[in-house]
């Protein structure tokens, strides 16, 4: 696929992308969407990529919202065909993604933008960022997992207040009620985003991904998140990894992981 709205590169097993829409605030349209979709799925497959760092172009925003002229006219099937899309290959695949993947939030993260922060596993913001979702403004609600996932974060009382007075909350604020991990300023963003993913790199990265599965199971009503945990834990006793990590305690030097 060739890129017309995010940026791609690989450094020192990093997968960063970056929505690059400035103009437009790198808000979400339908041709944004299906790239990321790309994206992800080549971090998810890719045994180069350890770790995933996902940005927006310049200092403005993270990603401001979503194109909102390209569905002003849906009906009804449409809307739900849009959400049940956008969720499936973007948001869900994010949240799922083997490796971690970090949100480093400049700027506005508004509407479909923080939701696609909060599909990442870290969220880090500049001391500049305001995020909300202000869909009911417009007589929507948020379509890409955003009442699930902010209700997951920050609690169901204040994820109502949130999305009902569609006002926005500074990076602090998202900081105080664990929506954002860390608040740094903006000549910092990126740094303290390779700081975390680069500490995760000296894992397991097998175990990182069974661990990523099993937390994510915990919010599941349909599947009993014990029992994937004790799954998975058993999955890392049949891995090089496992050998290596525990050979190397037991000979006190650091371990070398392979991914496999």
């Amino acid at each position: 696929m060739t890129y017309q709205n995010i940026l791609l590169e690989i450094t020192d097993e990093i997968l960063y992308i970056t929505i690059n829409r400035e103009h437009k605030l790198n808000a979400l349209n339908k041709a944004t969407l299906a790239e990321l979709a790309e994206a992800i799925s080549i971090a998810a497959d890719n045994n180069e990529v350890r770790g995933v760092l996902i940005t927006g172009a310049g200092e403005r925003a993270f990603v401001a919202g979503a194109d909102i002229s390209e569905f002003s006219n849906y009906n009804i099937a449409e809307g739900e065909e849009l959400a049940r899309v956008g969720q499936n290959s973007v948001f869900d695949a994010i949240e799922n993604c083997p490796k971690p993947v970090i949100a480093a939030i400049n700027g506005f993260a508004l509407g479909g933008g923080l939701e696609l922060a909060m599909a990442c596993h870290l969220r880090i913001a500049s001391e500049n960022a305001k995020l909300g979702l202000p869909e009911v403004s417009l007589g929507l609600i948020p379509g890409y997992g955003g009442t699930q996932r902010l209700t997951q974060l920050v609690g169901k009382g204040k994820a109502i207040e949130i999305i009902t007075t569609a006002e926005m909350i500074t990076a602090s604020e998202a900081e105080k009620i664990g929506l954002v991990n860390y608040v740094v300023p903006q000549s910092e963003l990126i740094a303290k985003a390779e700081e975390i993913l680069n500490k995760i790199k000296l894992r397991a990265p097998l175990a990182i991904a069974s661990a990523i599965k099993a937390v994510n199971a915990s919010l599941l009503p349909d599947v009993d998140g014990f029992d994937t945990e004790i799954k998975e834990f058993g999955k890392c006793f049949g891995t090089l990894d496992f050998k290596e990590g525990t050979t190397a305690f037991l000979e006190k030097r650091k371990p070398v992981f392979f991914g496999k």
